[in-house]
């Protein structure tokens, strides 16, 4: 895995004030946070993103906090690497943190985990946190423990994070019908396009819930969506119609580094599609989508 270093604009080098709502972080000494069963570190790809190389890369581009996803691919539910991060640079990092739904005393670990910095929890309808086989559409939030989960961030001003493709949304749907006081961020325009194509009924599907005040969707990962191709202008159709939707005040950007960074993408490409590539974009509506959102659902009390 390589990244491409690029020059930046004069105004881009200045100290910023934006907000990378999503990126993840693992370093090449497991010793200190050993990895999931049955991995190592020769796994790891790339074989190092830490917090510092974090930093390094996108405060040249003005951002200069990040909301940190526990890479569970890697630790399972052992969110300590991100926690120490939170704790290491104090008012820089917030988090999203994985944890077992069906474990005991989860309003705890929650609570717990709250005290340390993080604002949301990631749920994700298949095995890439460790459950036997993926799970069916409308069953995989039918659950004891995700209950409680959702009561839990609804009660805590915390935020559940589902990583869903776009058949999982009517699922979404009814949980949001059912805790409505539940902030809800959806990652990545809910995978739309992953396969090459932005097929427009997935985006009414995703725009339908709109209609919960709370819901809130992150408008990022354009390394993986559509063409795949900088500077990822067969977006902005989509980041429209999503943006009339919703509105500026429930969509943030975010980069998905490390990913995002591995060449031909590159993390400038990736914020100047909101900086300077979405047509008629008022620059109060880029000041949500690049801090004030984030800011609102992931940095309160940090």
């Amino acid at each position: 895995m390589t990244t491409t270093a690029v020059n930046l604009p004069a105004e881009d080098k200045l100290p910023g004030r934006f907000i990378d709502a999503h990126s993840h972080i693992w370093a090449p000494d497991t010793r200190r946070h050993p990895l999931a069963q049955g991995l190592t570190a020769k796994d790891l790809d790339p074989p190092s993103f830490t917090d510092k190389e974090l930093l390094k890369t996108c405060q040249p581009h003005g951002v200069n906090r990040v909301v940190l996803i526990q890479p569970s691919i890697y630790h399972r539910f052992d969110n300590s690497a991100i926690v120490d991060a939170i704790a290491a640079n104090s008012g820089t990092f917030s988090g999203v943190a994985v944890i077992d739904h069906m474990a005991n005393r989860l309003r705890e670990t929650m609570l717990d985990l709250k005290s340390k910095g993080i604002r949301g929890f990631r749920i994700v309808p298949d095995d890439r946190h460790g459950d036997q086989g993926s799970l069916p559409r409308d069953k995989w939030l039918d659950s004891d423990g995700m209950r409680t989960m959702w009561t839990t961030a609804g009660e805590n001003e915390l935020a559940i994070c589902p990583l869903i493709d776009p058949e999982y949304l009517g699922s979404v749907d009814t949980m949001c019908r059912s805790f409505p006081d539940t902030t809800v961020v959806v990652d990545h325009f809910a995978r739309i396009g992953v396969d090459g194509r932005i097929r427009a009924e997935q985006v009414d599907d995703l725009c339908a819930l709109a209609k919960h005040r709370n819901t809130n969707v992150k408008v990022s990962a354009f390394y993986a969506l559509g063409r795949k191709q900088p500077p990822y202008k067969d977006l902005t159709p989509m980041i429209r119609r999503v943006l009339d939707a919703f509105g500026p005040q429930r969509l943030m950007w975010a980069s998905d580094s490390p990913y995002q960074v591995v060449a031909p993408h590159t993390y400038e490409a990736s914020i100047n599609l909101i900086k300077h590539g979405v047509d008629g974009l008022a620059e109060s509506d880029r000041d949500w989508l690049l801090q004030k959102t984030a800011e609102r659902v992931y940095f309160q009390g940090i």
